[in-house]
């Protein structure tokens, strides 16, 4: 290894000694750059070499040629701007490069971003390996189509060589027939380089104007058109008439060679991406952008032919209506109601073929978007400017929820939605009989519709009296269990945050909800991470009643058959804040709750962790290195999770 490392560093003699002659570097900082390249070649040459290490000796050598050209040109200005021959140290950094580049490639040739790194860094210096790279490339990645897509891209563009660039693209979609990017970015290189065989008839007088469709010029001509008379010379003749029509006449002929052969073009590629990837809706889109941004013989014909096709074959898309109605408004912003028509009735048509949620989803997201869009300052903005439209939208809307109900696709989602509207109308009254409605059909066990069927109960009674009443909170506390007796616990977080905090002060109601609460969870168990609600109501109680209270609640939680490691874990905080005040009982429970807790969790390593930690800040060096020594016990596989018993 010794010896190659140094007969490549013997080759660099010539490099250093032109460096040196010419003044760029020092004979010091010549031997620095020796001893950094020693270091990296020793690395490269190691058994395994890393990636990084390729990239570090890449990114020095990238440092060191920049600071050379920098000096040259420091040098060149000293010496009166006389220009020198180019000599062995203007090419040996980038070839050093180049090799090095080579040779992580051929190390990692599977890493694409690496590649590319290479073929950028060829690019950038104009460099006659490109080619081969991008060989190389290809013939170790040929089911990228990201890479065929590059390779194209020099050849057209860099090496300005159409016929390879059109081979690349070909042989691309052999090898990648399903990839829609290729599809598209074959035909926006063919048609560009019709339009440059367009541009350059111009460019000869033969021609006039190009493939690219002028929406700005299209309109000027009509205004012309209407207007012609306040354009029309005094002595302008009939036969100078009849020539300008010839001559336009001769224009539009030669326009429409190149717009038939690009409507061919079109009509090709997009009958092999059709056959190759035939359930793929976003490429028959793109070529529809193609061809509206493309002034093509015939576009109409050819557009109304993607569009039947497209119909014919996702009329079973919630997709393809959605996108079919934001065709007919291209920018919500400025819409009139004559395009807003367009678009229901295309969503409409939709519900028809698609009668589902996501149709639904679509279509509600449309109508919103036609309401209101927030604007940059955060504030709604609305698209209509009276508010006679805003309104109609509104009620438009709320049939399409009650459309989506009488279907049978309205989801849970949708629900809360429809719901959520009518509370933002001020429709209390009707949003709290379609929810109980709701609730007591499909979505009987909805848990956010319940939390939103509660909400509006209570509302609906607070705004009767200040202080319910005793039947009052009997119907609450009734309709709360109604829905906690049907979903596990660690459901309907929300629906028993929302009771205990409701009843907190009403200790008769709240005792109930703990009988429930005990009752469930001696069925399903306690939690042993994330939301316990154990935990959350003896939080309750001590804050409401004070420490005894909480500890004789907890008891009654621990007694169940599995109360969860998230209760245990409370407990032992709240002990542990006790003992830190000065309580003497609270270490000792604490311990007694650790030795409970690992009773039936001795393999969580976390726990042990706690149980030492708090021994070591609480308790004794013995009572410590008990608890060290028999967690080593006890955690045979997992003893690098535990503290020393000296920490």
């Amino acid at each position: 290894m010794a010896d190659v490392v140094q007969f490549k560093l013997e080759r660099m003699l010539n490099e250093l000694e032109d460096l040196e002659r010419r003044g760029l570097f020092s004979r010091g900082e010549i031997a620095e750059i020796v001893k950094k390249r020693r270091k990296f070649e020793y690395r490269l040459k190691r058994p395994s070499p890393l990636k990084q290490d390729f990239l570090a000796y890449i990114e020095y050598e990238k440092q060191l040629d920049a600071l050379r050209r920098l000096r040259k040109k420091s040098v060149l200005r000293k010496s009166g701007g006389k220009k020198s021959k180019k000599s062995v140290s203007d090419y040996a950094g980038v070839s050093r490069i180049l090799d090095i580049y080579r040779l992580a490639t051929n190390r990692f040739k599977g890493d694409i971003q690496l590649w590319f790194q290479y073929l950028e860094y060829c690019r950038a210096r104009g460099h006659g390996r490109m080619k081969k790279a991008l060989a190389q490339l290809v013939r170790f990645h040929p089911k990228v189509p990201g890479v065929w897509i590059y390779a194209a891209a020099w050849e057209f563009d860099s090496n300005l060589n159409v016929a390879a660039a059109r081979a690349l693209m070909q042989n691309g979609l052999r090898a990648c027939p399903t990839s829609e990017d290729l599809w598209v970015e074959y035909l926006r290189m063919e048609l560009t380089y019709l339009n440059k065989l367009k541009a350059r008839k111009v460019a000869l007088g033969e021609d006039e104007g190009d493939l690219a469709r002028d929406h700005r010029k299209a309109d000027e001509k009509q205004w012309r058109d209407e207007n012609k008379e306040l354009f029309m010379a005094l002595n302008e003749s009939g036969d100078a008439d009849k020539r300008s029509d010839l001559q336009d006449g001769e224009c539009e002929g030669k326009l429409d060679v190149f717009g038939e052969h690009g409507l061919n073009i079109l009509q090709t590629v997009y009958s092999g991406a059709v056959e190759a990837i035939p359930t793929c809706f976003s490429v028959r889109t793109r070529f529809l952008e193609i061809l509206e941004a493309t002034d093509l013989a015939h576009s109409e014909d050819m557009r109304k032919k993607i569009l039947e096709d497209m119909k014919r074959d996702f009329s079973k898309d919630p997709l393809y209506w959605d996108w079919l109605a934001r065709v007919e408004i291209a920018d919500l912003e400025g819409i009139n109601a004559k395009q807003f028509s367009k678009a229901v009735q295309v969503y409409e048509e939709g519900m028809t073929f698609v009668p589902s949620a996501v149709m639904v989803e679509l279509y509600v997201k449309f109508l919103m978007d036609a309401i209101c869009d927030e604007d940059r300052g955060g504030e709604a903005a609305v698209h209509f400017k009276s508010h006679g439209h805003t309104t109609e939208l509104v009620s438009h809307l709320q049939m399409v929820y009650e459309k989506a109900e009488s279907l049978g696709c309205i989801t849970e989602d949708l629900a809360c939605e429809h719901v959520s509207l009518l509370l933002q109308l001020g429709k209390l009254d009707e949003a709290k009989l379609l929810i109980e409605k709701l609730c007591s059909g499909k979505f009987s066990e909805a848990v956010r519709l319940w939390t939103l069927r509660l909400s509006i109960e209570m509302r609906c009674i607070q705004n009767k009296s200040l202080s319910p009443s005793k039947v009052d909170l009997l119907y609450i506390l009734e309709l709360l269990r109604s829905i906690l007796m049907k979903v596990r616990v660690s459901e309907a977080e929300n629906l028993w945050v929302m009771g205990l905090k409701y009843f907190a002060n009403q200790r008769q109601y709240f005792d109930k909800l703990v009988e429930t609460s005990l009752l469930l969870l001696a069925k399903d168990g306690g939690s042993d991470s994330g939301f316990s609600l154990s935990s959350t109501i003896v939080n309750y109680i001590l804050q409401r009643d004070g420490v005894e209270s909480a500890r004789e609640m907890y008891k009654r939680f621990l007694a169940l058959p599995h109360p969860g490691l998230a209760m245990y874990r409370n407990c032992i905080e709240l002990e542990l804040n006790l003992a830190s005040t000065g309580e003497k009982t609270g270490l000792p429970k604490a311990r007694k709750l650790y030795e409970s807790a690992l009773a039936t969790y001795d393999q969580d390593a976390s726990l042990w962790q706690d149980y030492h930690s708090m021994e070591v800040k609480m308790g004794t060096s013995e009572t410590a290195a008990a608890v060290h020594w028999r967690a080593r016990k006890a955690l045979k596989n997992n003893i690098s999770l535990l503290p020393s018993a000296t920490s």
